[in-house]
């Protein structure tokens, strides 16, 4: 028994927990099926990556962009908007936490009591997952996560 524990800790720490965090991104390939109705993913020169609807902003880029600030998208809420001016920039984790239920995320953010979005609640089988496939769509960053290109 102790073999079989030892050998399992040991593949564990060799394959790093950044795998684990990163989300499988064809897996949330999948999942983003249930968020094209209101969200599609166009890069900046019109490349439709996904078709989906305008309801909710563009996501390309999303991942490391402050919130509330898709430039193209005019109908942020006051709440969203209040959490990009206090400097809230998108992880894969933040988005992870954000898709279950985007009411909730920003009531605890933001140490609001009821806070009403336009975004349902999503049921997706790994948030982390979806977060993972939407941060392989934006601008190329470099090694310390930090996008240089001037926009």
């Amino acid at each position: 028994m102790k073999t079989i524990l030892s050998t399992a800790a040991a593949l564990l720490a060799l394959s790093g927990t950044a795998a684990f965090a990163e989300g499988d991104v064809a897996a949330g390939e999948k999942d983003f099926n249930k968020c094209k109705a209101c969200h599609a993913i166009v890069s900046p020169d019109d490349e439709v990556i996904v078709k989906g609807g305008k309801t909710g902003p563009n996501l390309w880029g999303v991942v490391g962009r402050t919130a509330g600030t898709e430039e193209s998208f005019k109908r942020y809420s006051d709440e969203m908007q209040q959490l990009g001016a206090e400097g809230f920039v998108w992880t894969v984790e933040e988005i992870a936490a954000y898709t279950p239920n985007a009411s909730d995320f920003l009531e605890e953010k933001l140490g609001l009591d009821k806070v009403r979005t336009a975004m349902t609640p999503q049921r997706l089988k790994d948030p982390t997952d979806v977060a993972a496939f939407l941060a392989q769509y934006g601008p190329e960053d470099d090694e310390d996560g930090e996008d240089d290109a001037e926009e």
